[in-house]
């Protein structure tokens, strides 16, 4: 657990898995009881890719490459290799933690690769870095995200309203894969100026996203997407432009813990920022390309409070 001011964070060293983000008691995530796995994949990092891969197949260099089929009922590889991987802490301070862990080649997966994941609490709220380093002896490509399952205190998902700055959403097939992309259109529409959640059923991908600024005339540097209840709080889900992809899944059977004031389930809404698309390790769409010893860094981070989204948070 880590702390600053108000806010607390608790990170889970199975797959670094974020288990809480709060602020003054009133909860920003999903959280769920420490002797329980994380629900649907909560808080999880995907790496090195995220979401799908479908049958767990692609190619590298005219070698075929199979994963294990991890999402069976769809017959997909699906959301990295680390989620149930223990991380070793590398840095822990009062408002910062850093967890480490190693993708070595093995079955469908030829790279060698260093991560890390640092949590910090700053002044605005919580930012996260994941940090790769290709330790490998070539080229290597991997795709970076992160699947949180955000809140505003215990107001009900479907009062939210999501203000989501996409052009394109990703039209999937029935194992989820996409098949094209399109400009939105029906209840997706509204998203880029705030639609109510609602009833919306979505586990939905969404693509050319738009940047925006820290301040008046700056240089667009990142991405922002926004919850607000009708109390008027807010909670921006920010992230660097490397981010580019992002999928909305607002599963209804989200179990409650001792957070909530009732017992059973509800929806819940994850906003998942991703480096690249559903299945880019065979498109190639978005996937970040290192030579041997090359490191990438970036971030992105959860501020609450109100008109959060015209800031880019600062460390």
């Amino acid at each position: 657990m880590i702390r600053r001011g108000g806010a607390v964070a608790r990170v889970g060293q199975v797959g670094a898995v974020l288990r809480e983000f709060s602020v003054d008691d009133a909860h920003y995530t999903e959280t769920w009881p420490d002797a329980e796995t994380p629900p649907l994949s909560c808080g999880a990092v995907l790496m090195p890719w995220p979401n799908r891969v479908a049958d767990g197949r692609w190619s590298w260099n005219g070698t075929q490459q199979q994963l294990a089929l991890t999402e069976p009922a769809h017959g997909n590889a699906i959301h990295g290799l680390l989620h149930d991987t223990p991380y070793r802490a590398t840095s822990v301070g009062e408002d910062s933690v850093t967890l480490a862990a190693s993708i070595y080649p093995r079955h469908g997966w030829p790279f060698t690769l260093d991560t890390t994941v640092t949590y910090a609490l700053t002044d605005h709220g919580l930012r996260v870095t994941h940090e790769v380093t290709n330790v490998g002896s070539r080229r290597a490509v991997f795709g970076c995200g992160a699947h949180p399952y955000l809140r505003i205190g215990d107001v009900p998902t479907e009062e939210l309203t999501l203000t989501l700055r996409a052009g394109s959403v990703l039209v999937t097939d029935d194992r989820l894969i996409p098949v094209d992309k399109r400009p939105l259109a029906g209840g997706l529409a509204a998203f880029p100026t705030g639609a109510r959640l609602g009833d919306l059923d979505l586990d939905t991908g969404f693509a050319d996203l738009w940047a925006v600024s820290a301040g008046d005339g700056d240089r667009a540097t990142h991405f922002a997407h926004v919850l607000a209840a009708p109390d008027g709080r807010t909670l921006t889900l920010w992230a660097d432009t490397d981010f580019a992809y992002t999928i909305v899944f607002t599963p209804q059977g989200f179990p409650n813990d001792t957070s909530r004031e009732r017992a059973g389930v509800h929806r819940a809404i994850a906003i998942e920022p991703m480096t690249c698309p559903t299945n880019a390790l065979n498109t190639g769409e978005g996937l970040i390309s290192l030579e041997p010893g090359e490191t990438w860094c970036a971030s992105w981070g959860l501020t609450p409070g109100e008109e959060a989204h015209r800031e880019r948070p600062s460390s």
